[in-house]
C-alpha cells in the first residue's frame, strides 16, 4: 500500500473508530442522592426506588454511563439529620427524598442543592415550598394526597362494619400533616355518629397499650392514618387489628396486602416514577423552584376478603365493584 493511501486510510479510521469511545467519555457524570423513610430491606421501600431508576432509565439515565448513585436508608431509630448531612456533603447535583419526614432534615442540611421529594403530605404547611405552583426555593416534588382524602378512610370503614360507634385514629401528632388528616376525619364522624379517640404512633409499646386500652368496648373500629411512624410498626398495627378483632382501614395498598383489612390512598410507587421526570429536568438545566408541586393522579381501594372472613364481616356487593383490588 503506498504511503498516501496508509496515511487516508489511518485517518478515517481514527475518526471512526474512537467516535463512539470519545463521546462515551466525553459525557458528564452526574450524581443523585437518595434518602428513603423506610429501612433498606423493606419490600415497599425497595420497589419505591426500582420504579424511580426504570423511569431515570426510560429517560436515558444509565447507571456506571452516566450517573451514579449514593443512597441512605431510614427505618427504626436511624438519625435522618446524619444521612441527610452525608448525603449534602457528597455535593450530588439533585437529591430524592423518598417521604416526608426525610425532607425537612435534608432542608436543615441545604438550602442550595435541589431536592425533589415524594410522599409529602403538606409541604407548604412544613415549610418545604412557598407555594404549591411556585415552590420558590430547592425544593419541589409529589405530595402524598389531599386533606379531604382522610374523610373517605371513616366513610369506608363505616361501609365494612355498619355498627362502628367508635373509631380510634393512630397518627403521629409530630408531622404537621396528621392535623390535616385529623381535622379531615372529624368532619365525617360527627355526621355518621362517630365518636373519635386519637393514638400516638411514635413506638411501639405506645401503640400496642392505646390499641389494647381503646379495643376493650363494643362496636370499634381502628383508622391509621399516613405516617412514617405507621409504616415502620404496621406488621405490629396489622397484628393488634386481627388480635382484637378491630375492623381497621389504611392508607396505602401494602397494609391490605400484608393482612390489613381496607386501604384506600395513593398509589405510592406512581410518585417516584413521576420523580423521574424531575429530576431528569433538573439535570438539564430547570430549577426546582419554577417545578409546581403535584398532587396524585391515582387512588386505589384495596379489600382483603380473608381478613374480613376472619373477623367475621361481609363486605357489600357495592364496596367490592368499586374496588380496585380484592384480595381472596
Amino acid at each position: 500500500m503506498k504511503r498516501r493511501q496508509f496515511i487516508t486510510l489511518l485517518g478515517g479510521a481514527t475518526a471512526a473508530w474512537p467516535l463512539a469511545a470519545r463521546a462515551q467519555q466525553g459525557e458528564r457524570m452526574r450524581r443523585i442522592g437518595i434518602l428513603m423513610a423506610q429501612a433498606v430491606d423493606d419490600p415497599d421501600g425497595q420497589a419505591r426506588v426500582e420504579a424511580f431508576l426504570q423511569a431515570l432509565r426510560e429517560l436515558g439515565w444509565i447507571e456506571g454511563r452516566n450517573i451514579r448513585f449514593d443512597y441512605r436508608w431510614g427505618g427504626g431509630d436511624v438519625d435522618r439529620r446524619k444521612d441527610a448531612a452525608e448525603l449534602v456533603a457528597l455535593a450530588p447535583d439533585v437529591i430524592l427524598a423518598g417521604g416526608g419526614q426525610v425532607v425537612g432534615p435534608l432542608r436543615e442540611a441545604t438550602r442550595t442543592l435541589p431536592i425533589v421529594f415524594t410522599q409529602t403530605p403538606d409541604p407548604v404547611g412544613a415549610g418545604f415550598v412557598a407555594s404549591l405552583a411556585r415552590p420558590g426555593g430547592n425544593a419541589t416534588g409529589f405530595t402524598n394526597f389531599e386533606y379531604g382524602v382522610s374523610g373517605k378512610w371513616l366513610e369506608v370503614l363505616r361501609e365494612v362494619a355498619l355498627g362502628i360507634t367508635r373509631a380510634a385514629v393512630l397518627r403521629d401528632a409530630t408531622n404537621p400533616a396528621g392535623t390535616g388528616q385529623w381535622g379531615a376525619i372529624q368532619a365525617v364522624a360527627s355526621p355518621l355518629g362517630v365518636e373519635l379517640s386519637p393514638i400516638d404512633v411514635r413506638e411501639r409499646g405506645e401503640i400496642e397499650r392505646g390499641v389494647t386500652a381503646f379495643a376493650a368496648g363494643s362496636n370499634r373500629g381502628l383508622i391509621v392514618s399516613s405516617s412514617g411512624f405507621a409504616i415502620l410498626h404496621r406488621e405490629l398495627i396489622i397484628a393488634l387489628a386481627g388480635r382484637h378483632r378491630l375492623p381497621a382501614v389504611y392508607p396505602f395498598r401494602f397494609y391490605a396486602i400484608e393482612g390489613g383489612l381496607i386501604s384506600y390512598g395513593p398509589d405510592p410507587i406512581d410518585p417516584h416514577r413521576r420523580a423521574a421526570s424531575y429530576v431528569d429536568r433538573i439535570l438539564k438545566g430547570e430549577k426546582p423552584a419554577d417545578l409546581p408541586v403535584q398532587a396524585p393522579t391515582k387512588y386505589e381501594l384495596v379489600v382483603n376478603l380473608k381478613t374480613a372472613k376472619a373477623l367475621g364481616l361481609t363486605v357489600p356487593d357495592s364496596l367490592l365493584a368499586r374496588a380496585d383490588e380484592v384480595i381472596e
